[in-house]
């Protein structure tokens, strides 16, 4: 049976794993950093099984926000990483950490809030209105501000905006996704989540999606192999096995065909890398 280790930081679990990492790779074990997206939504326990069943490698995950995921691959501590943060990934390959940065699956980001939207963004059609709207609103906005690719893609909207939220309505939680909402929830306050987090989340908060749609929310994600000259010591081939299982015909339909509550999660790409 196909074994994912979920981790958040810090935990016995995660310190573990990275003790383990230090040794000599396990070439039947690939370790694969990734966003909690990806995780929450239930993707990689559909996936995994059927990679194991067809290589007989066993994938062991560690599920962090991007900023988390690409330092570790920075540090030698994983054998790869699934993120999806486009500048952070150019950086990452660029400064010699990752192999090739190869395009993988996409959804779209959306902003959920109270039903009663007293921020008004159901009225609005412009992504730097809505951040605007967002950034005064009394009921507020809460953040994960955990350096994760959510993170990144909101901080960028403000700027691209050209607006500071309020500190006093805006709060930046630290947390993953899943914490984030809940607490978006009690507060009845909004925020910015992944559509396949917020299908997986979505009949058990009271809060609605008031803003989507449009091409600044789009949410590409990538999978990177770290370097083995800079750390021979990983099972890169296993990584390599894991990648191409991804990008394949098969692994796309697979990608393609995973659905929660009747709506498909995310729609694979790798295709149209060329």
């Amino acid at each position: 049976m196909q074994k994912i280790i979920r981790s958040v930081f810090p935990s016995i679990i995660l310190l573990t794993l990275l003790a383990s990492c230090s040794q000599p790779a396990d070439n039947k074990i690939v370790v694969l950093a990734t966003t909690t997206s990806t995780e929450n939504s239930g993707l990689l326990e559909y996936l995994l099984p059927r990679f194991q069943a067809d290589t007989d490698l066993e994938v062991r995950v560690i599920a962090v926000g991007t900023g988390k995921a690409l330092r570790m691959g920075e540090d030698g501590d994983v054998d790869l990483v699934m993120v999806h943060a486009k500048p952070a990934e150019e950086e990452f390959i660029k400064a010699g950490f990752g192999v090739e940065r190869i395009e993988l699956m996409y959804n779209d980001f959306v902003l959920v809030g109270p039903k009663n939207d007293p921020a008004g963004l159901k009225k609005l059609s412009d992504i730097n209105d809505v951040m605007a709207s967002l950034a005064n609103v009394d009921t507020g906005f809460m953040s994960r501000g955990d350096d994760s690719g959510t993170h990144k893609k909101e901080l960028r909207l403000w700027r691209q905006a050209g607006v500071n939220p309020n500190s006093g309505s805006y709060r930046e939680l630290g947390q993953g996704m899943g914490k984030t909402l809940q607490v978006a929830n009690e507060l009845q306050a909004y925020t910015m989540i992944d559509r396949g987090t917020w299908l997986a989340y979505n009949d058990i908060v009271d809060l609605d999606i008031l803003f989507e749609g449009v091409p600044p929310l789009f949410n590409q994600y990538s999978v990177m192999l770290v370097s083995p000259e800079r750390y021979p010591d990983l099972n890169t081939q296993g990584a390599q096995q894991l990648v191409d299982w991804l990008v394949s015909e098969n692994g796309q339909l697979l990608i393609g065909a995973y659905e929660v509550k009747g709506k498909v999660l995310f729609k694979p790409n790798a295709q149209n890398n060329g």
